[in-house]
């Protein structure tokens, strides 16, 4: 919407000082201090309003015997989150970019499926919301429409873009229905559902995600810039650049949100949170050509939901479990004492979160290897 203000330039030549509004990096610096401003504005009025209508967190049976004194505390934050992603964007961004709203929409979509689970579990006062098959099929039927809407509305590439490869010497291009309807959608789903099992402990899920979407940002600005793209070996599509005001948001909209949920943790994500920042960090590494990296950047999801993986598939197989408990976060926890495991889980979550940054830096050293 700010964005438009550029216009009055034209008009009146001494407003020349708008011409602010056509620079990515001022309007994506905006965008990530609105999204952070209204997160800590309206943090402490959710947490409040949850606990007036007793929106409390449902423990898993089978979980660590720690987390039962959690029970209780406010759930479905991750309304904050998505609120505060959306409204910067929307303020900020160049709406006439169909991107943007893939963007927007698809994180309200999949935030939509986290919150219907959710309230089932509030509703129940149960850890029990919508079954697997079901979050599934609505995560696969909205990552089709993103495929469709890509196809569609936009002049998508389907090339793939392989680290460490420069795309002179591999860049081969996929059937779209293959990439679009299959390919691409295992992408969103799967980073979806990483997001979801990684946030178990206070602080962690959203700390990482500060991490991975803040590299997002400079992966997209440096794939909508032509001249960073061409030296850096990228596929260059100049209106992802405005995706850079979407990343920034979601950047210091969870940093906001990490203000409330560092441990202890006075508000939970809830699926709401966690599979909508799944599907928004998904959509953009989609958009951006950027799916094989996506493993690398966001490599702590990734490690978690190999973790639940394999645990399940080794049980199934041969009757042995490979760590104590899934997802990979409860097996730390477990291998202290009862009586110290909970003063340690936030000396766990930030072993992850140097073990992020680890990743992100590996992931931008990509940029210059090709």
């Amino acid at each position: 919407m700010f964005y438009y203000l550029k216009l009055f330039q034209d008009v009146h030549s001494s407003l020349s000082f708008l011409r602010v509004f056509d620079d990515v990096t001022f309007r994506a610096a905006c965008a990530a201090m609105t999204a952070l401003i209204m997160s800590l504005i309206l943090g402490p009025r959710m947490i409040a309003f949850l606990k007036k209508f007793q929106i409390g967190q449902q423990i898993r049976e089978e979980g660590p015997r720690t987390h039962e004194s959690k029970r209780g505390t406010p759930t479905m934050g991750g309304v904050l989150i998505i609120t505060s992603v959306a409204v910067s964007t929307l303020l900020w961004s160049n709406l006439s970019v169909v991107y943007v709203w893939i963007a927007v929409i698809t994180t309200l979509a999949y935030g939509s499926i986290g919150f219907a689970d959710d309230y089932l579990k509030v509703k129940r006062r149960h850890n029990l919301g919508l079954t697997g098959k079901q979050k599934l099929l609505f995560q696969f039927l909205t990552a089709f429409a993103v495929g469709l809407a890509l196809h569609f509305l936009t002049d998508y590439s389907t090339r793939l873009s392989v680290p460490f490869i420069k795309r002179e010497w591999f860049h081969p291009e996929i059937w779209w229905p293959i990439y679009l309807l299959a390919f691409a959608p295992i992408v969103l789903v799967g980073f979806s559902n990483a997001v979801n099992l990684t946030d178990g402990l206070d602080g962690l899920a959203i700390s990482v995600t500060v991490v991975t979407a803040g590299a997002l940002t400079g992966f997209t600005y440096v794939t909508g810039h032509r001249i960073f793209a061409d030296y850096l070996g990228l596929e260059h599509n100049a209106p992802v650049s405005e995706l850079t005001i979407f990343c920034a948001a979601l950047t210091g909209a969870s940093l906001g949100f990490l203000w409330f949920n560092a441990p202890p943790a006075e508000v939970f994500m809830g699926d709401v949170g966690s599979l909508g920042i799944g599907g928004a960090i998904g959509v953009i590494a989609v958009m951006i050509k950027q799916e094989f990296l996506l493993v690398v950047i966001g490599g702590v999801f990734v490690i978690e939901a190999l973790s639940v993986i394999l645990q399940v598939a080794s049980f199934k197989l041969f009757r042995k479990r490979i760590f104590k408990m899934a997802p990979l976060h409860h097996h730390f926890e477990l291998m202290f004492p009862p009586e110290t495991s909970k003063r340690m889980e936030p000396k766990i979550v930030f072993r992850f979160l140097i073990i992020a940054i680890l990743f992100a830096l590996l992931s931008l050293t990509t940029l210059k290897l090709r």
